[in-house]
């Protein structure tokens, strides 16, 4: 019943209390919308009743429709969960495979990027959310994503959170080219410490954009993975796009060893239709969860998030001590600074105070696609505390000084490498 009650006061500040709308910078016309969609499950022992109306009164105000849902006997012993999706694979997509909220980009024909949130969801799973039984309850911070390794602004993302009434689960009509699977996921999952871990990632192409196969597997051997905050998924229930390639496993079309040695180097990010690896929340999704996750007990999204770091020991090192002083200068600004409640748990993207005013001079902390940077409002804040984000603030110069510990890193490899090769050259001179 605590999850329950917390999750009817969440939505309904949500509601109340809009967070602002966030224009697009200079030079970005692209906006982006996702759909957080809730539900409650009935657990066995508080199932509703079968002549129990799964519709509401739309012309009720949302704060009445939500209080006469969470008044119901089976939704206050009930399970609440949060959908989301697998990316179906695509060529050229950043996010093939990825775990997701359904959404996508926003069209000149939709009139809000509300609007684009509900037709995005609608042709991807086939779940209308303006029907009587779907609650529209409000936003969560919208985010400008960037370039990995810059500042160019690409988009604009919008999350949107809904609520759907119902008691049984919605018929949900996967489309093949952009959804692999469903999977309703608990809030109580999400929220245990238990099931934090990390992803990895690799790196590899941001260094070799051209350097093709070989030079990335060189640079990764040297570098190793990038690692990232991330939740391991439980799903109470999934759907599977059987006709998705690779679904069921074809003998004929498996490919040799050396195919799939080569697809595994390049990349760690399991084909859609494999259904043995474990699904990992991280990344922009992760960050826009963390917004929601950390308003609801036990608000410990802060204490569970950890550093993005790389595999290579020698490079973790010498990022563990160059960011240490400003690891602990930002944990002490986190303590003494910020409401509990406001976090972006993400090493990739995470919402800060909204700027006064667009300054090209100024540095935007953007968000990352690849897994580097953090994010900044562009335009006014409604926000009279004007407090920021906690991992924002943790993350303050942090992608800076792990540049900087890249650089070092590389040195110290050359330096080593160089060592190595005049030994070994003077040991072959003496052996001759």
């Amino acid at each position: 019943m605590v999850l329950s009650q917390s999750l009817h006061g969440v939505l309904k500040d949500l509601h109340r209390r809009p967070y602002p709308h966030v224009p697009n910078p200079p030079g970005c016309a692209k906006r982006a919308s996702v759909a957080l969609i809730l539900r409650v499950r009935p657990t066995f022992d508080h199932w509703p009743s079968s002549t129990a109306t799964p519709t509401q009164d739309p012309s009720l105000a949302v704060d009445q429709r939500l209080e006469n849902f969470f008044a119901q006997s089976w939704v206050q012993h009930g399970d609440p969960e949060v959908l989301f999706i697998k990316r179906a694979s695509r060529v050229g997509d950043r996010w093939t495979g990825h775990v997701a909220l359904p959404g996508g980009k926003r069209d000149p024909e939709d009139a809000s990027d509300c609007d684009a949130a509900v037709r995005e969801a609608a042709e991807e799973i086939g779940l209308d959310l303006t029907t009587e039984d779907c609650i529209s309850v409000g936003n969560l911070p919208e985010r400008v994503v960037t370039t990995s390794w810059g500042s160019v602004p690409l988009m604009v993302l919008c999350p949107f959170v809904f609520l759907t009434t119902r008691s049984d689960s919605p018929t949900l009509r996967l489309q093949p080219t952009e959804v692999a699977s469903t999977h309703w996921i608990p809030l109580r999952a999400l929220l245990s410490p238990s099931l934090r871990t990390v992803e990895y990632v690799d790196m590899s192409q941001r260094f070799t954009r051209q350097g093709g196969f070989l030079a990335r597997l060189a640079v990764r051997s040297v570098m190793g993975w990038m690692q990232f905050s991330a939740i391991r998924l439980l799903p109470s229930e999934s759907v599977h796009c059987s006709s998705i390639p690779g679904f069921v496993p074809d003998e004929n079309t498996d490919g040799s060893v050396v195919q799939r040695l080569k697809t595994w180097s390049l990349s760690n990010q399991a084909d859609s239709g494999d259904t043995n690896r474990p699904l990992l929340l991280w990344g922009l999704t992760l960050g826009i969860l963390a917004d929601f996750l950390d308003m609801l007990p036990p608000h410990t999204a802060v204490q569970l998030w950890k550093y993005p770091t790389f595999t290579a020991p020698d490079l973790r090192l010498i990022v563990s001590i160059l960011t240490y002083n400003l690891r602990k200068r930002n944990a002490l600004q986190v303590r003494l600074g910020t409401r509990p409640n406001e976090t972006a748990l993400d090493g990739e993207t995470a919402a800060l105070p909204v700027a006064l005013e667009f300054n090209p001079k100024h540095d935007h902390n953007e968000v990352g696609i690849g897994g580097l940077g953090v994010g900044r409002y562009y335009g006014p804040s409604d926000r009279p505390d004007g407090t920021s984000y906690a991992v924002g603030i943790m993350l303050r110069g942090y992608y800076k000084r792990l540049r900087a510990a890249i650089c070092v890193f590389l040195a110290w490899r050359i330096a080593l490498g160089s060592v190595a090769a005049i030994s070994a050259w003077r040991l072959v001179r003496k052996l001759r």
